[in-house]
């Protein structure tokens, strides 16, 4: 899950961070990657990060940034500057309404991309287009990206879990969570596997989708896809695919990239992030109750339901 924080300013400049300013208006040599042009960290990402990080059940560790590199135009410098190999949130977990617990490997804190429109062709897409439009009022956008482990075992269970996980964002301040603008996106990892069977199969992520109903949709139907794959007796491919709502069908993006096609490297540019552990405690007194406290709080003094808790927080 990609979420945009709730700053003032983009994360590594004093540029805007704000949705549906005209195109290209919020933008700094810093966004634009132009020479000469140095990160500055912004300290408010920093603290949402461990704001939501703490209220996920993460451990808020020293991190690194470090440059992925791809080469798309919504990026200008060719690189993201993100979090590799020691993010700052880890090991944390998230309790759905039905008590289900699913496992967070990581959350760590990276710079949004620009936003490409493909004009003519498909649909929108880059495939037959005529021509394509950038606008970087987006890039550079604070994100923090929160990555489950794979405990999810149904469509239904992922849907609780983007929105129990986008109430603890509104809870905490940490971010506006629309997914209508963007600031919420969710990526689904989906693979299958017999039953009986703890094998973790070939899995193919479904990119940037925009509401439960998609997620939901777009899970169902590239589960069916694969197992249809496997009782042909061929087997899905690790690739992206994007998720057609008008279709209610997936379509390949590309094959999936490894951590070595983006060639991370230390970013040169920023130190080591080492928050003061005074700071991360004056954070976690500060958190509100959050949506399963609430729901406690209410089947305690009420006679509600865990269910009608469910509905109400």
């Amino acid at each position: 899950v990609h979420v945009e924080l709730a700053t003032a300013t983009k994360l590594f400049s004093s540029a805007p961070n704000r949705f549906g300013d005209e195109p290209n208006t919020n933008v700094t040599p810093v966004c634009l990657g132009l020479p000469g042009s140095l990160p500055v960290l912004n300290r408010m990402a920093v603290e949402h990060a461990i704001r939501l990080g703490l209220a996920i059940n993460c451990e808020i560790r020293p991190s690194v940034f470090a440059r992925k590199n791809y080469f798309y135009p919504d990026m200008p410098k060719d690189f993201q500057i993100s979090q590799y190999d020691q993010p700052i949130c880890v090991d944390g977990h998230l309790e759905l309404p039905n008590g289900t617990v699913i496992g967070i490997e990581r959350a760590h804190l990276e710079e949004d991309t620009g936003k490409s429109t493909h004009v003519g062709g498909d649909g929108g897409r880059i495939h037959g287009a005529q021509h394509a439009m950038i606008d970087y009022n987006r890039a550079g956008v604070p994100l923090l990206e929160i990555v489950s482990r794979p405990d999810l075992r149904s469509a239904q269970d992922a849907r609780s879990f983007a929105e129990e996980l986008r109430q603890i964002l509104l809870a905490t301040g940490a971010s506006d969570a629309r997914l209508e603008e963007g600031s919420m996106r969710v990526d689904a990892n989906v693979s299958v596997r017999p039953v009986g069977s703890d094998e973790l199969r070939t899995r193919c992520e479904v990119k940037n989708l925009n509401s439960f109903r998609s997620l939901v949709r777009a899970i169902e139907y590239e589960a069916a896809r694969h197992i249809s794959l496997y009782e042909s007796g061929e087997e899905p491919s690790q690739q992206t695919r994007h998720w057609a709502e008008a279709e209610g069908r997936t379509h390949r993006l590309r094959s999936k990239e490894e951590a070595n096609d983006y060639r991370y490297f230390t970013e040169p540019d920023l130190v080591l992030l080492d928050p003061e552990q005074s700071w991360i405690d004056e954070i976690r007194e500060s958190l509100p109750a959050l949506p399963a406290q609430r729901r406690s709080s209410l089947v305690a003094a009420t006679d509600a339901s865990s269910s009608d808790a469910a509905m109400v927080c």
